[in-house]
């Protein structure tokens, strides 16, 4: 829904955001490293949920469109689970 988005308003997501969703879309295995990229992204931009019109699929924000292409909420849960196992494999292992 991200890359919809982002192709009918042309706002939200960089370069990046454009390729994760791409990856995310296609089901491509993520590295650690990307995922504990996702991570931080989610970390950093839970701001971005109080903005006006985020979550409006009619008139979205850009930083709905761009959290959209990291994964969303769905992507948000999932990255933390992984950096969690992640970093429980990396104490233990």
């Amino acid at each position: 829904m991200g890359l919809r988005l982002r192709r009918e308003f042309h706002r939200g997501g960089t370069q990046i955001g454009i390729a994760r969703a791409r990856d995310l879309r296609a089901r491509k295995r993520l590295s650690e490293d990307t995922i504990r990229r996702m991570a931080s992204y989610f970390a950093r931009h839970s701001v971005d949920k109080q903005a006006a019109d985020f979550g409006n699929r009619r008139n979205p924000s850009a930083g709905y469109i761009a959290w959209l292409l990291w994964g969303g909420d769905e992507g948000r849960d999932w990255a933390e689970r992984k950096k969690a196992e992640i970093e429980r494999m990396g104490q233990t292992g």
